[in-house]
This record gives C-alpha cells, structure tokens and sequence, in this order.
C-alpha cells in the first residue's frame, strides 16, 4: 500500500482524527505560549511543570480522578504560586528550580508510600498521542481560543513585560497580574499537552516553532504570526509522516520543529532585528 494510501486508511479511524485535530488545535496556542517562555527567559518553567504534572498525574490514580485533570490543576495552581517569587528573571529561574525539585520528590514520595502502579503515571509523560479524547480536545479548543484573544486583548502589555519588566512597570503595565497569568498559561499549556507528545516532548509543540519564529519575525506580531505558521506546518506533516510510515509522532514531530529551527538559525543575522525594539518603540512618550 502506497503511503498516500496508508493515510487515507488510517484517517477513517476515530483516534487518529481526534489525534489530528488535537495537534491542530495545539498550533494555534501552544506556539504562541513558546513566544512567552522565550521572551520571558523561563526556560526551566517547561521542565518544572513536567514535574508538577507528574505529581498531579500521581494524585489523580491515588484519589481515583481523571490523572490528566489532576495535572491540569495541580500545573495551574503551581503557576499561580510560584508568581509571587518571580520579582525579577533570575528570581523566576529560581522558582522554577525550586518547585521542579520539591514536586518530583513529593511525586516519587506520593507513589512509593501509595502502592499506586507507576508505570501509568510515567506513561504520561512520554503520551499517547491516539488516545486523546475529547476532554483533551476540549482544553486544547479553550487554549486556542484563550491565548490568542489574551495576546490581542494584551499585546501592548506583554509586548512591554516581554522587552523589559521594569519599564512595564513604570509604563503602567500590572506586571505582577499579568506575570500570573502568563504562568499559569504556560503551566496549564504544558499539561494540555501531555496526550499528545508527553511532558518531556512539548518543546515539539511550544518551544521549537517560537525559536524558529523569533529568527525569522521583525516584530512581536510577526513573530507570533510566524509561531502557529511554523506550528501548522510542523504539526500537520509531522502527523502525516508518522501515519505514512508508521513512527511514533511524538519523535517525529520533535525533529520535525527542530529541523524548521536549525534552518531558520542558518539566516544570516543581518537579515533580522530583534523582535524586542517594537516594545520599547511602544512605551509611552515622557512628554
């Protein structure tokens, strides 16, 4: 059977529709919330909240609720904590270390004193991208809705808190509010994410296409413009080569996003601006 037709056979059965709209939906938020772990220089937020997740997950099989819900609550509640530490970057960098130090070991405690299997839990963090359901849809839809109308609604703002946080502030901007909000955004976005690559390969679906797009836009607008084109693209043929020649998506898409950031580094530099002059060119005049 030609690939073509392997797609078109794979493509009637209702995991592999779900999975295909998931990474869809995801395109049109997740890359944006990269755009914030970038311009936020919160890198270790990603695997911070891998780690949260992995003890919602832990709560969710000892309590008998819904693991992924767990996940989603405990990522969200762990965004909204940590806000409070991050009075500068490297105070978010801290944070961040500190809460993926105490979440994994109250995770590992959790399922060491429980009894409770944790090859599920784990399971989790590597995904299952076929079995996404349509509560998963469900919050990969609230996400592609809620981080695009946030960056319309905002974008003056975030362009101000993303270029430099104090001069947001002394612009007006509600830095501690909206830095709440952007975590718990990018911890909830994490979790959303767990069904379709797993914790530890959503850089495929947030990080990756925002490197890639940083490179190549002029501007906070066009760089996130560029994100969800890159997501798109990315998550689309990545889907599709791994229905065709029967690999595992989640690899896939990670090379797939890696392959688009690698060539977009290879522009030569004078052929971009950093995306952060629009901001500052946006603060408000003294005068």
């Amino acid at each position: 059977m030609s690939a073509l037709g392997q797609i078109g056979e794979l493509w009637q059965l209702v995991p592999v529709q779900r999975a295909g709209g998931g990474l869809l939906l995801a395109a049109f938020g997740l890359p944006i919330v990269g755009v914030v772990i970038v311009g936020l220089d919160i890198m270790p937020v990603r695997f911070a909240m891998m780690h949260v997740a992995l003890l919602g997950i832990a709560v969710g099989q000892l309590v008998g609720l819904d693991p992924v819900l767990c996940a989603l609550v405990a990522c969200a509640l762990a965004g909204a904590g940590v806000a409070p530490l991050a009075r500068t970057a490297d105070g978010l960098s801290g944070a961040m270390g500190l809460l993926m130090s105490l979440a994994i070991a109250a995770a590992l405690l959790l399922l060491a004193l429980s009894g409770v299997n944790a090859n599920g839990a784990f399971a989790l963090l590597w995904g299952s991208i076929l079995a996404v359901r349509p509560a998963d849809l469900a919050v990969l839809g609230a996400l592609a809705l809620a981080v695009p109308a946030l960056f319309v609604w905002r974008r003056r703002d975030l362009a101000l808190l993303l270029h430099d946080r104090e001069l947001a502030q002394c612009s007006g901007v509600a830095v501690q509010r909206l830095t709440v909000l952007l975590l718990v955004l990018v911890a909830v976005a994490v979790a959303g994410a767990i069904r379709l690559t797993g914790a530890l390969l959503v850089d495929a679906l947030t990080l990756l296409p925002a490197l890639a797009a940083r490179r190549l836009g002029r501007s906070l607008v066009s760089i996130t413009a560029w994100a969800v084109g890159i997501g798109v693209v990315v998550n689309v043929a990545g889907f599709l080569l791994s229905l065709a020649w029967d690999l595992p998506p989640g690899p896939v898409l990670v090379l797939a996003a890696g392959a688009v950031a690698l060539v977009a580094h290879l522009i030569p530099e004078r052929r971009t601006r950093s995306w952060r002059l629009p901001a500052a060119s946006s603060a408000p005049s003294p005068h």
